[in-house]
């Protein structure tokens, strides 16, 4: 079970990583997630 999780798991961060070319583009990434949970945190 810990085998996939893990497996899963990198296959999620190089799907995002590869999802953001530039740095910008991470740091917008970062800013919606965060901007996200913090509305269901108003929630």
């Amino acid at each position: 079970m810990k085998k996939i999780f893990a497996i899963m798991s990198c296959v999620a961060c190089v799907t995002i990583l590869s999802a953001c070319n530039t740095v910008q583009g991470l740091g917008k990434d970062v800013q919606k997630a965060g901007e996200a949970v913090e509305s269901v945190g108003k929630k």
